[in-house]
């Protein structure tokens, strides 16, 4: 009944797995691969025909963990998987980010790749596991695919690279300094495809050698994703791009000329209008048969390219006419929102952000509830890219694939620089709100969001900036490496290549491809090229923070104080009641986690000391010698019980209250009357031994022994 394929290979510390023909049969392609126990099922279907009229390649990559994977129930109130969760939608991007520049050029067929997390050992990130079997399950079905990649993750530990690095190593780097990147690579047999990674400054020599690590470790499963296909591949699906050479020999000889004139133009929105135009005279100059044609929007598109590849590679000269490593001017300011807790805009070119931080306490954390388990983040960071950035008209709703990649993008470049929470106890929350783009918007949050925070008084460990970088590569071997790309370089280059760090190294690097790859030659200058205008930014940025950043009068105040754990039920008390009558006697808020950190949080700073000292007094050992202001509670014929350290009475005998022989101790005291003792010591039972005759009852200072013989 079944065709069953079933290929394995040992990869690094686990058993790579990749099987076929049993599951899900109807799917042009069908792969599940697994990685010591966590599987992924990926189905790929394609349309045999393009639709009329469309202009584009219709890809869709559908990346979902099932809760059961891991043997939870999903929470929220309908108990089923509903949107896709950040990590969902980010691995959707990983996925879609290195096949599509592997499709045949002119197919426009719409293509569906749908990956499942069927099985999750805690162990393993699925994320790569699925990269591995959507190139699978794409080079098995008859796409006109030119792969297959393999993609892996890379750790860096003690100056070695590790290979697929288990997921509790790679959470909340961070907080591990041993772990120094977590980078993702997808490459075909030939050439490397994507890069992605969070980075704690390595060295431009130290990130190439990951991705060199990393192509190198993909070999193995590339042959195996072939040895496969080999063996159940389905008949390549007869696709012929279309010939339109014709109708380009037209487009180009209408309207070459106004076409370069338009790109000659360096204001964005001029040329912008220009190259409409141009367009619009090039159609109009064409006869009716080949104004209907259908491939006339890719014919006036590779005229545009040509225009502009051309000149950049032969003559260095580009759009706006700056150098190839000339970064366009910026202008800083912090500090622009009277009552935000920061706020920074920060202008390059025509591409503006203004970065606002606002400081939260512990309630303010993010929850995220992963197959992983559930776990909290202090550091969020959320990008906006509303139409009128780019001067359109468009329909305004919720973050999609594109603020949610460039959002996390920005949020790995600045949490390698973050303070820990034991030192800057604080929630952050960054906004950017992109109010003009024409090229890196993402490094544009980047450099705002560092600036805004500094603005905000975060201790930033050193400020953080970011630099698009493009590449123009010929038909000949002939390139060209961009810095700081406008827009238009980044629809009709060859690279989107992002890089982001502080003076000391690297914090996140993200590289696309739309060629079959660059070599290392290529990187290692890219990234020199790019490592200079990342210091030429951050002196720029510099000048927007002249002297020593304030903390917000805005934002709340937040004490830590550590407490034994043995200590921490006594803090709350029975039902939460301890903790409770802290917060509302002292108006501050409290956070007690599970190692006994507590945070003391109010805009009032004697709210905070008063809950700091209830707490410690709760928690702390009386010391023997020290003298404490403490109550009388009881009198009784021997003696004064007297409630001196928190709620712990000790015992003041008759003798030990004054120099002088009393017949009962209320001669001298009452109860309720506040009184000052030094702890003698604890007898033989545990019980305090208290004194008052040594100690001056005015100023709570001892008497010498000579005054007190006297």
């Amino acid at each position: 009944m079944f065709n069953e394929v079933k290929k394995s290979m040992q990869w690094g510390e686990e058993t790579l797995t990749l099987e076929t023909g049993k599951v899900a049969r109807q799917a042009d392609g069908s792969v599940i691969a697994t990685l010591g126990e966590t599987s992924v099922m990926a189905n790929v279907t394609f349309a045999r025909a393009q639709k009329p009229g469309q202009d584009f390649f219709p890809l869709t990559v559908h990346y979902q963990e099932k809760y059961y994977a891991a043997g939870k129930v999903p929470g929220g109130f309908f108990k089923r998987e509903a949107r896709p969760t950040e990590k969902e939608t980010l691995t959707a991007r990983l996925i879609d980010r290195p096949i599509r520049p592997l499709f045949v050029p002119g197919f426009k067929n719409e293509v569906l790749v749908m990956c499942t997390v069927l099985s999750h050992d805690l162990v393993n990130d699925p994320d790569m596991v699925a990269m591995i079997a959507a190139s699978a399950a794409l080079t098995i079905s008859g796409a006109p695919f030119m792969g297959p990649i393999a993609a892996c993750r890379v750790g860096f530990v003690d100056g070695d690279y590790v290979l697929n690095p288990e997921i509790d190593d790679m959470h909340n780097l961070r907080l591990n300094p041993e772990q120094r990147l977590d980078l993702v690579v997808a490459g075909t047999k030939d050439a490397v495809m994507m890069v992605e990674s969070e980075a704690y400054e390595l060295t431009e020599e130290e990130m190439l050698g990951a991705v060199t690590f990393a192509h190198d470790a993909i070999q193995p499963v590339i042959d195996l994703i072939i040895d496969l296909a080999e063996e159940c591949a389905k008949e390549p699906f007869d696709f012929q791009p279309v010939d339109y050479s014709e109708l380009s020999a037209a487009v180009k000889a209408a309207g070459e000329d106004k076409m370069r004139a338009a790109y000659a133009i360096t204001d964005k929105q001029e040329r912008t209008a220009a190259v409409a135009d141009a367009k619009a005279a090039i159609v109009e100059a064409l006869t009716e048969e080949q104004q209907e044609d259908g491939n006339l929007g890719a014919a006036l598109k590779k005229l545009e390219s040509a225009v502009l590849r051309g000149d950049v590679v032969k003559n260095g000269k580009r759009i706006d006419g700056r150098a190839l490593d000339t970064i366009r001017p910026i202008v800083s300011e912090t500090g622009i929102l009277p009552r935000t807790h920061g706020s920074a805009l920060f202008t390059r070119g025509e591409t503006q952000g203004l970065v606002v931080t606002t400081l939260g306490t512990g309630d303010d954390e993010q929850m995220i509830d992963a197959l992983t388990g559930m776990y909290k983040s202090n550091f969020m960071l959320h990008y906006n890219f509303p139409p009128y950035s780019v001067g359109e008209v468009g329909r305004v709703s919720g973050p999609g694939r594109r603020e949610i990649g460039h959002g996390k993008l920005a949020w790995r470049a600045l949490q390698a620089v973050l303070p820990a929470a034991t030192d800057f106890p604080y929630t952050i929350r960054v906004v950017s709100e992109i109010t003009e783009s024409n090229g890196s918007s993402s490094m544009a949050s980047v450099c705002g969001g560092s600036l805004s925070m500094m603005d905000a008084g975060v201790p930033l460990k050193a400020p953080v900036a970011g630099v698009a970088m493009g590449l123009v590569m010929e038909d000949d071997g002939d390139y060209a490496i961009l810095s700081d790309i406008l827009g238009d370089e980044d629809h009709l280059g060859d690279m989107d290549f992002k890089v982001a760090g502080t003076e000391n190294g690297i914090t996140s690097l993200q590289m696309d491809i739309k060629i079959a790859g660059i070599t290392p030659e290529i990187m290692s200058k890219a990234l020199d090229q790019a490592k200079a205008g990342r210091l030429h930014i951050l002196g720029e940025m510099g000048k927007a923070l002249t002297g020593a950043q304030e903390f917000s009068v805005h934002a709340p105040k937040i004490e830590t104080m550590q407490i034994p754990t043995d200590k921490i039920r006594e803090v709350i008390g029975s039902g939460g009641k301890v903790i409770r009558e802290i917060v509302e006697t002292s108006g501050a808020k409290v956070d007690i986690n599970d190692d006994g950190v507590i945070k003391l949080a109010s805009n009032d700073a004697e709210a905070i000391k008063k809950a700091y000292d209830m707490i410690h007094s709760i928690v702390a050992e009386p010391e023997e010698g020290v003298i404490y202001k403490g109550t009388v509670v009881k009198l009784v014929d021997f003696g004064a019980f007297v409630n001196f350290f928190g709620k712990r009475d000790g015992l003041v005998h008759v003798s030990q209250i004054e120099n002088r022989r009393l017949n009962h101790p209320s001669d001298v005291l009452k109860e309720g009357q506040e009184v000052w003792v030094k702890l003698l010591g604890f007898d033989d039972r545990g019980k305090v031994r208290l004194a008052m005759k040594m100690v001056d009852q005015e100023t709570g200072k001892e008497i010498a022994k000579e005054e007190a013989a006297e």
